[in-house]
């Protein structure tokens, strides 16, 4: 991998590639027409499209041009970021650049699949998209991705059934968990049902869980009341006990 460029303090210089994806965006939309206004943009360098800008081929052309164009800002108009911003953030980090230096704007699966019987309409929507994405990359700086510690150990406020289950799962994964219950017995407002549409007992299934959670000899009760509070507004309620398991 290429040593990162330092684009701190460089104007932005984007690269935009529009995507016709075959004919899932070229046949609705107007790329050729998409493109043009995409180079008119502010800090655009650079406009090209690609049959299939996912490729491999492509990928490798990308990289020839953002170090031709010196590019330090990418912009990619074509499908979904959840199944391919990954692939092209790779390609900026081989070309040298930070990969959070980039863009995607979806006028695919958001413009050419929903406006398919709209075609002008649709091409004023790409331009729409790829306007917005051009302005937010070039306001983007570089990011740079950290390593934490995670500490685990889990607070689960509730000891209702779904509280139980919540923090059950969580030990069964090795975590330290805490089980904060307002009432002095668990089960919340299990233990006011007694049986499913199916038939199964619910007093049974909610034993089962509460007896998984009984008191360690270190548990703590307390008869201070606890806080809720958002912006303006606080509210007590009666008594908590803390539950615990290792």
């Amino acid at each position: 991998m290429p040593t990162e460029r330092d684009v701190l303090g460089e104007e932005p210089r984007v690269g935009v590639f529009v995507c016709k994806c075959g004919i899932n965006i070229a046949g609705v939309i107007d790329v050729d027409d998409v493109s043009d206004y995409a180079a008119s943009l502010p800090n655009v360098v650079y406009t090209g499209e690609n049959l299939f800008t996912c490729s491999q081929d492509t990928q490798v052309s990308i990289k020839e041009i953002i170090d031709e164009h010196k590019l330090n800002r990418v912009v990619v108009a074509s499908c979904t970021p959840k199944t391919h911003e990954g692939i092209f953030m790779d390609t900026l980090e081989e070309a040298g650049l930070n990969k959070y230096l980039f863009e995607m704007a979806n006028i695919r699966n958001q413009d050419s699949w929903m406006h398919f019987h709209e075609p002008e309409k649709a091409t004023a929507k790409a331009k729409d998209l790829i306007r917005m994405a051009v302005a937010r990359v070039s306001t983007l700086g570089p990011l740079h991705d950290k390593k934490i510690s995670i500490i685990d150990k889990a607070l689960v406020i509730g000891g209702g059934i779904a509280g139980m289950t919540s923090a059950k799962a969580l030990a069964d994964q090795g975590f330290h968990v805490t089980l904060l219950e307002k009432e002095e017995t668990l089960g919340g407002l299990g233990r006011r049902l007694h049986h499913t549409i199916e038939g199964d007992d619910i007093q049974v299934f909610v034993k089962e869980l509460a007896d998984a959670w009984k008191p360690m000899s270190t548990s703590t009760c307390s008869n201070r009341p606890w806080w809720w509070s958002s912006a303006d507004t606080k509210a007590t309620s009666r008594p908590r006990c803390w539950w615990g398991r290792t």
